[in-house]
Formats: structure tokens, sequence, C-alpha cells
């Protein structure tokens, strides 16, 4: 069965910088793991550290933002290695889409195959949603993917995303699991097709 994605709504985590890579999204030492069950234990897990070491609170420890399912960051999010661990962590974590000035570019390829809409926003556009959002955590944001628009209570903006990752999301092909299983009786009708060849 397809899953189609068009609107997508909660709150938001802002997540301030630059060039957030991989590395930092899910440690290298979480990558020997057999499954991605757990992973989202360990999202941000050093930058999270860090951030206690010097009595600061990081976004995702910040009970404010608890259960948001929307992350907004800034430029170049997901730049580095190609590890599919990062958007894993972060779906387990809840996260169902991030907003971002951009995003890099097999990051947001492996964001799209778990179902994850990344969208873009100018530069000024984000710095202010992510002001708002921290001042006003309560603040529901909801995505239409169909008229890529993101609203706020009181006003709505212009979202840019990819027509290829978008078309998936909207017509479910985004899940390769799905329509695998879904094509379950042709693709063994094929098979005995083939099997019946001399």
């Amino acid at each position: 069965m397809r899953h189609p994605i068009q609107k997508i709504a909660g709150l938001a985590i802002p997540l301030r910088g630059d060039d957030i890579d991989t590395d930092q999204i899910i440690p290298a030492r979480h990558l020997t793991c057999i499954t991605f069950d757990g992973l989202e234990a360990h999202v941000f897990g050093d930058e999270r550290m860090l951030a206690r070491a010097r009595n600061h609170l990081h976004p995702f420890d910040d009970p404010r933002f608890a259960g948001a399912g929307i992350l907004l960051v800034n430029a170049n999010f997901g730049c580095g290695s190609s590890r599919e661990h990062a958007p894993q962590a972060l779906r387990r974590h809840g996260i169902r889409a991030i907003v971002g000035e951009s995003f890099g570019e097999i990051f947001a390829g492996n964001c799209v195959a778990l179902g994850i809409a990344c969208v873009q926003l100018p530069a000024e556009a984000m710095r202010q949603l992510q002001g708002r959002c921290e001042v006003r955590p309560d603040t529901t944001l909801q995505i239409d993917l169909a008229t890529m628009t993101l609203a706020l209570p009181d006003t709505m903006l212009a979202i840019g995303m990819r027509s290829g990752p978008r078309r998936q999301l909207l017509n479910g092909d985004w899940d390769s699991l799905s329509m695998l299983l879904q094509a379950g009786d042709e693709t063994r009708a094929r098979l005995a097709i083939l099997h019946s060849q001399p």
C-alpha cells in the first residue's frame, strides 16, 4: 500500500548553524549497529554532551521542544558522509519534516526514502521562523506539499522543494518496500515466466 504524504503539522525544534554534517547528527561510533533500532537516543549525541559540559541546553534536550516533529535548520544541513543512519536517527526521534535554507544532496535523498520532507526557505525567513519558535515553542506549523506553503497561526510562507522528491512524497512512491510488496503478484508472475523458459 502506498503512503502519500501531503501535509505535515506539528511543533518545531529550531537548530541554528550552517554546515551541520551527518557526523554531528549521529556520531560515527554508532554506525556499527546491526539495525537502526535505538538510534534516536544518540541523535546529536556529542553536540548534546558538549552543550551540557558548557552548562548549555541543546535544542534536542530542551523540554520546550519535546515531541516536536519539524526541525528548523540553516544552510547545507546534512552535508558530509552519506550515512543513512543520520535521517534514520532523526525519524526515530520523531522528525517528519525538515525546513532549511539548503541540504546535503545525499542526505535529502535518504530523507525522502524515509518519508521525511526536506523543504526550503530563504535565509532571512528561516532565521525569523527559528526566532519565533524559540520565543513561542508552542507555535504549530503546517507544511502543505500540494500548495508548497508553510502555514503559521497568523501567516503563510512559500516553501521550495525539488520536483522529483515532492512528487514521490505526494504519490507515495517514496516507500519502496511498500511498493515492492504491492507488486508481489506481478513479481511472482514475471519470475514464473522466466523459470518456464528453456
